[in-house]
């Protein structure tokens, strides 16, 4: 059975078409990976299924039945409300009942016999569908699912003050608590760290209903999903399987038209070279208009143009001291202590890796160490010589300058032609270095800022999730040039296939968080 039918969609920005003539179908159960290169338009196809965006033309047919879910990071959380009263949203229909029957109770005292029948009647089939929704379980289900999320010591936090990545993770909650038929997920996984991921990854493995992700974590998407949509060249092919069988079937479809490409050229080169010697030839000639009328009819296979792949060459600059940084007796945090006293040393050449859980103070370290937040006590000593390029975990660009203007703002004694070579490096097109920054995509956004990171000159990259966002090419590239880079590296990162090629230790922040969170 359908959930969802597009037949003959189109839809594009101005002058970008994103999606030319696509067909998609989604069937009851299935678990579905919609993947492609960063700006390809996954998210604006997501936001076309939610009804949130009118596709320019075709038709979208959803089965009435099914009630959809979706994370949308525009919903107003408005001051005043604990999450785990917004989490309790998600049960609403179940609250609304239970408020219906204590309004029937307090009213059975006024009524007559056969008013009072009718409901307890009336409460009896309203009290059977909460007991079949397990209403009385639902502070539990919290519970789980906040801890699943790591969550859990956000529950009493007025969801007004959480951060991005805070308020990223309360959204997903809400949406798994509310159990819909068709789930629709675009990158679910940035801001989790490697438990919470792989407790979501069990989660879906065992989730009845639908769902669409989007992920770029392909160990991730491997895992839970069964049917694979690969958005390409504005184009939507759909392949059974998980993402590993999608790449062995990718690239032999791929070869297959490579091949089917070079023997159409063959033929079309004979026709043409027929039709050339016997055109002017009367014996020939209704032989050569005879081949013509063929040549006409050759449906031509296309070889389309491969995706731009990024290139990152970061510039490094010789750090002269062999320390770079230590601290004495370091206390991190904000309004309390998130460390124990921290005694750290980073010597020349250190390629760091930063993990443990969300919450332990990963980006307060940073942030500590840059002299971008006073830490609550203690030392930090950096070396003078220090030149550091600093990529933040998430910027939100609201900015309406061109791509190209913002980056020759920040490189002022760059050509034009330069900035835009640059930019291209990157993996951006013509249409996005002209587009302004806010219509990017979040992966696009990124290669923006990496752009600027890389033109450069530095001795220590501080890096803070710099995968979120990006591609698979884009998240390679990225991998090659750290494991080139000269200079020194802190890394945070909640993925080990990323970071393990990279850095030569690590630091936990689970050995020296407070015990009191």
């Amino acid at each position: 059975m359908s959930i969802i039918k597009i037949e003959n969609m189109n839809h594009g920005f101005g002058d970008r078409t994103l999606f030319n003539n696509v067909s998609f179908r989604l069937l009851k159960g299935e678990h579905l990976g919609l993947i492609g290169a960063n700006g390809e338009g996954k998210s604006t196809f997501m936001k076309i299924l939610n009804n949130e965006i009118l596709p320019d033309c075709g038709t979208i047919q959803w089965n009435s039945k099914f009630k959809i879910g979706y994370m949308d990071q525009l919903v107003d959380l408005k001051e005043g409300i604990i999450t785990i009263n917004f989490l309790k949203e998600a049960f609403i229909s179940l609250f609304d009942i239970e408020n219906k029957i204590n309004d029937l109770y307090i009213k059975l005292g006024n009524m007559n016999e056969e008013e009072m029948n009718k409901s307890l009647k009336k409460i009896a089939i309203l009290q059977e569908t909460l007991d079949k929704n397990n209403f009385y379980s639902i502070d539990s289900k919290i519970q789980g699912v906040a801890a699943g999320l790591g969550i859990h010591e956000l529950l009493h936090k007025e969801v007004s003050v959480l951060s991005g990545g805070q308020r990223t993770k309360v959204l997903l909650a809400k949406l798994l608590l509310e159990k819909p038929d068709i789930l629709l997920l675009d990158e679910p996984t940035n801001h989790l760290d490697e438990e919470h991921i792989e407790w979501l990854k069990t989660y879906l493995i065992n989730y009845d209903s639908a769902f669409i992700l989007i992920s770029h974590d392909n160990s991730f998407l491997n895992s839970v999903v069964n049917v694979i949509y690969h958005l390409e060249h504005k184009e939507l092919t759909r392949y059974e399987g998980n993402y590993d069988y999608f790449l062995k079937l990718y690239d032999i479809r791929k070869q297959q038209r490579l091949i089917e490409y070079k023997e159409q050229q063959n033929k079309i080169a004979k026709l043409e070279e027929y039709i050339r010697k016997n055109k002017v030839r009367t014996a020939t000639a209704r032989q050569a208009k005879s081949r013509e009328k063929q040549l006409d009819k050759i449906e031509r296979i296309e070889i389309k143009k491969e995706i731009i792949k990024p290139y990152f060459n970061f510039k490094s600059i010789r750090m002269p001291e062999n320390i770079i940084l230590k601290t004495n007796n370091l206390i991190i945090g904000y309004n309390k202590p998130l460390s124990k006293p921290l005694n750290l040393k980073m010597k020349r050449g250190q390629k760091i890796a930063i993990t443990g859980a969300n919450g332990l103070g990963k980006t307060t370290l940073l942030k500590s160490l840059l002299g971008l937040l006073k830490p609550i006590d203690g030392e930090i000593i950096l070396s003078p010589y220090k030149k550091v390029g600093y990529f933040q975990q998430e910027v939100l660009e609201d900015n309406t300058t061109s791509v190209l203007y913002d980056v020759w703002n920040t490189f002022q004694d760059l050509t034009q032609t330069e900035v835009r070579s640059n930019l291209a490096k990157c993996g951006l097109t013509r249409q996005h270095i002209d587009s302004p920054i806010n219509l990017l995509s979040g992966g696009e956004q990124a290669k923006v800022r990496l752009c600027k990171l890389i033109n450069e000159p530095t001795n220590l990259l501080v890096l803070d999730e710099p995968t979120n966002h990006l591609d698979i090419y884009a998240k390679n590239e990225l991998k090659r040039a750290l494991k080139e880079y000269a200079g020194s590296i802190i890394l945070v990162c909640h993925e080990p296939e990323f970071y393990k090629e990279i850095t030569t230790d690590v630091w936990n922040c689970e050995d020296w968080s407070c015990d009191e969170k």
